[in-house]
């Protein structure tokens, strides 16, 4: 395993850990979403270049658009749940109610 392959998996492993253990505040989790899509973008970024292929894919591109659009819906629920509760603490959300 190449060093580029093991930063890979450690960005996205530890950005998993993070999402899974720090759920105290929303805009936390969103980071953590954030770094796993980025970290899943450079490697399908870099994987043309790993098996020496002459043509480029669509498919990070299409991966940062999707990205794009989590962050933008991320902000908008922190900003939306921040007017309505008054903080972002996630232990605040009561999802069963309305």
């Amino acid at each position: 395993m190449s060093f580029l392959h093991l930063s890979f998996y450690s960005a996205f492993t530890l950005s998993s850990l993070g999402l899974a253990f720090h759920r105290t505040h929303l805009i936390s989790a969103l980071l953590c979403l954030e770094s796993m899509m980025l970290s899943m973008y450079v490697a399908l970024a870099m994987w043309p270049i790993e098996i020496k292929s002459s043509c480029s894919t669509l498919l990070p591109i299409l991966m940062l658009t999707f990205s794009a659009c989590e962050a933008g819906t991320g902000l908008a629920l922190l900003v939306a749940s921040t007017r309505t509760h008054g903080s972002d603490h996630l232990h605040n959300f009561n999802l069963l109610k309305c």
